[in-house]
């Protein structure tokens, strides 16, 4: 009897699986630090698990299948979280919430992405941008939300 386990497995594979789960966590980590902290739907855990869940899948058809597969997967992923997403949207009376938090978890999936086809300089790229996208552009809608109430010109009823 034979373990099919120790016939397949390598070594320098196992690494690089674990260099793109570890860098899948802390990059869908620090994205959900910055959504915990502002107390959103979708924190911490969420999307440091839709990053790794993506890495897991985008690996695993990679080493199984090559990158044909891989891409497959990734559309797949998109479509997924595109769903998940969607379970955090919100219509409360006019106003529509969480578009944001659905997006947050769509790039989530995409620095997963990154990271289980071994981009990791492009998941961190993301995930700088997507920080940047949650932090000062929160305070560039703050002002232009602030300066667009006062100019707003009252109906002509001529």
């Amino acid at each position: 009897m034979t373990i099919h386990f120790t016939q397949t497995f390598d070594p320098h594979a196992f690494l690089d699986t674990f260099f793109s789960y570890s860098s899948a966590f802390v990059f869908g980590a620090l994205i959900g630090a910055e959504r915990q902290f502002r107390q959103r739907t979708a924190g911490l855990r969420t999307n440091a698990l839709v990053a790794l869940g993506a890495a897991a899948f985008v690996d695993l058809a990679e080493r199984i299948d090559g990158d044909a597969s891989a891409v497959r997967v990734i559309a797949y992923v998109v479509s997924g979280v595109g769903f998940l997403g969607a379970g955090v949207i919100m219509k409360d009376g006019p106003n529509i919430r969480g578009l944001n938090t659905a997006a947050t978890l769509w790039c989530s999936a995409a620095i997963g992405a990154c990271a289980g086809s071994d981009m990791i300089a492009e998941g961190a790229l993301l995930t700088g941008f997507i920080l940047v996208a949650n932090t000062l552009l929160r305070v560039v809608v703050e002002w232009i939300n602030r300066h667009q109430s006062s100019r707003i010109d009252p109906v002509d009823t001529e």
